[in-house]
C-alpha cells in the first residue's frame, strides 16, 4: 500500500466518524502530533492521585462518566443569571 492508498483509507474511515467519536480523534491526533516526553509533572503526583487518575479513566471506559456536554448545561442552568 502506498502513502497515498493509506492517506485515502484513513480520510475515509474518519469521513465516517460521528461527531463526538471524530472530536475524541482530533484530540488523539494532536496529544501524537504534539507529543511531548516531559512527564515531570505527573511525577511530582503522589501514588494516591495516580491511582485516583487511573480509577477515573476505568469509570469513563465502563461507561460510568459524564459527558462534558451535559455537565455544562447543567451548570449553566443553575449559575446562569439570564
Amino acid at each position: 500500500m502506498t502513502a497515498s492508498d493509506l492517506k485515502i483509507k484513513i480520510f475515509r474511515q474518519i469521513d465516517s466518524l460521528e461527531r463526538n467519536r471524530l472530536e475524541e480523534l482530533y484530540g488523539v491526533v494532536l496529544n501524537f502530533l504534539n507529543e511531548k516526553k516531559d512527564v515531570s509533572d505527573w511525577e511530582k503526583l503522589t501514588e494516591e492521585q495516580k491511582q485516583g487518575i487511573f480509577d477515573a479513566i476505568e469509570e469513563i471506559e465502563s461507561g460510568k462518566g459524564i459527558p462534558n456536554e451535559k455537565v455544562m448545561t447543567k451548570f449553566r442552568k443553575k449559575y446562569s443569571h439570564a
